[in-house]
């Protein structure tokens, strides 16, 4: 069955797990026989990601992915590798079992404006990812909360559009949400911990679910701002 659309954005499948490092391992080495790895990554496979996420005074957006809403929304901006001239708001959707995701670019001084809680030129702006923010900001007080390190290593599969991602080194920055400081101060989460996401759109091969079998990986509603908030 052909995926739904939001927006004009088309919905997949996103599968998370909590693993080990050593099934980060086995399972590394497996996926490499079959799979490709990320064009954009760096010489040992991994990129760095940093993203900043917006929540409200009563945890509205953490307490919807822990209860596992089937529709929610979340807001956040994200960056690669420190470079602040490639900056992108993202919202991230869950309708029943999909996910959705709308991006833009945005400036440093466009994020630090709404850090400060500069806002009224958000309404009249012609990216409309920009125009929803600033509804969510006005109706529900979100706003910029905690920062989130990871280093991921992606390994890719064209049949299906299939996407395999290992995250790992979470870190998080309590409170501040000062993201583009690249002295701000982060703090580890669970060093042991590896996230497992496995995203595609209509189907997943029997190649590959076959490659992922693991005996006793965890199944989630996690991610890594639910982990970040709970070390803080």
């Amino acid at each position: 069955m052909e995926a739904m659309n939001l927006n004009g954005v088309k919905g997949r499948t996103e599968l998370k797990h909590e693993i080990t490092k050593m099934d980060c391992h086995v399972l590394r080495n497996k996926l490499r026989h079959f799979m490709k790895p990320d064009p954009h990554a760096k010489n040992d496979g991994k990129y760095f990601i940093r993203s900043v996420y917006f929540d409200n005074f009563d945890n509205k957006i953490l307490t919807q992915k822990k209860e596992g809403f089937y529709e929610r929304d979340k807001f956040r901006v994200r960056l690669y590798d420190f470079n602040s001239d490639l900056l992108n708001l993202e919202k991230k959707s869950k309708r029943n079992n999909l996910t959705y995701k709308q991006k833009c670019s945005i400036t440093s001084e466009e994020y630090e404006k709404i850090r400060a809680g500069d806002i009224a030129w958000m309404e009249g702006d012609s990216r409309l990812l920009i125009q929803d923010l600033f509804i969510q900001m006005n109706l529900t007080q979100l706003k910029p909360v905690t920062v989130v390190d990871y280093e991921r290593e992606v390994f890719i599969y064209e049949h299906g559009n299939v996407r395999v991602t290992f995250d790992s080194s979470i870190k998080t920055s309590f409170r501040n949400n000062d993201v583009l400081n690249p002295d701000l101060a982060m703090i580890d989460t669970n060093p042991d911990i590896v996230i497992l996401e496995v995203k595609y759109d209509e189907f997943l091969p029997d190649v590959i679910k076959y490659l992922l079998q693991l005996g006793d990986r965890r199944k989630g509603t996690y991610s890594k701002y639910q982990i970040s908030r709970m070390f803080g």
